[in-house]
């Protein structure tokens, strides 16, 4: 082999080497590119997901919009936003307040025990009822059913005052009340199976549908703004003209249906 052959050979070895090594460094290049992409669009999803978890954060909750909401008012009430809800006949000539929470095991207690008095007496002309409702269960435990009950409530007064307090009897009663760390009145189909054992809203389809539809859901808000203002602090609380009606221990509600009579007739005299 001539010097020139050898030379122009050690000549061809060496391109081809620097061409394999700048195919070499340009695919290096190109995977540091891929690998910077790749840790950008993570980056970039990480953010996405992070601002889209902040985006829900912030946005109110089911609850918090229906604040919102246009107010429909039931039929039957009347006051600022059909908050103020009292029936009986016109002829009595007091009003006995009530104010309960739907979820309120103490409230429970009380419709179980004395519920038929007062029912007795209402139907007897002895007193007008006024319902005030309340939803502060629901603020203790990040809760639904207060004022989701509430809300069924309203429904249940639309169709009438009578079907509005068997209902309330029936969400109160032994069989259908739950625990209170139990929230299944933020279950539509749950209040709408304990109102399929009052006639007047068994089967009644407009009924289910607001209660489905949340209908007076901002009603129910509007009715729980009326109960804080009221400055009663627990349920159930009676008043007549006013004045807190109290059992025997001159502190509670009356639980009993003695104490109850004894102080819805003093109450009546007053």
């Amino acid at each position: 082999m001539s010097k020139r052959n050898s030379a122009a050979a050690k000549t061809a070895a060496r391109e081809r080497l620097r061409a394999e090594r700048e195919r070499q460094a340009k695919r290096a290049k190109v995977r540091r590119q891929l690998i910077v992409a790749g840790s950008v669009v993570g980056v970039l999803a990480i953010a996405g997901g992070i601002g889209y978890a902040v985006v829900q954060g912030n946005k109110p909750g089911y609850w918090e919009a229906a604040k919102d909401d246009k107010l429909v008012k039931p039929a039957n009430t009347t006051g600022t936003n059909g908050t103020t809800v009292v029936l009986g006949k016109s002829t009595a000539k007091k009003t006995l307040v009530m104010y309960e929470d739907p979820r309120c095991p103490i409230c429970a207690q009380f419709e179980q025990t004395v519920g038929s008095t007062v029912k007795s007496d209402f139907d007897a002309g002895k007193f007008k009822i006024q319902y005030v409702g309340a939803t502060f269960i629901d603020n203790k435990d990040n809760g639904e059913g207060s004022k989701n009950a509430l809300s069924a409530m309203g429904a249940a007064l639309n169709v009438s005052p009578e079907a509005f307090l068997e209902y309330k009897t029936a969400l109160y009663s032994t069989k259908y009340h739950p625990d209170e760390t139990t929230d299944k009145f933020k279950d539509d189909s749950y209040l709408i199976k304990v109102a399929n054992t009052v006639p007047a809203l068994k089967s009644n389809a407009a009924f289910q549908k607001a209660v489905k539809d949340g209908t007076y859901d901002k009603w129910a808000l509007d009715m729980s703004a009326t109960f804080d203002k009221s400055g009663v602090t627990g349920t159930p609380t009676l008043k007549m003209d006013g004045k807190t009606l109290t059992g025997s221990d001159g502190t509670n509600a009356p639980m009993t249906v003695a104490d109850f009579t004894t102080a819805i007739t003093a109450a009546l005299k007053a």
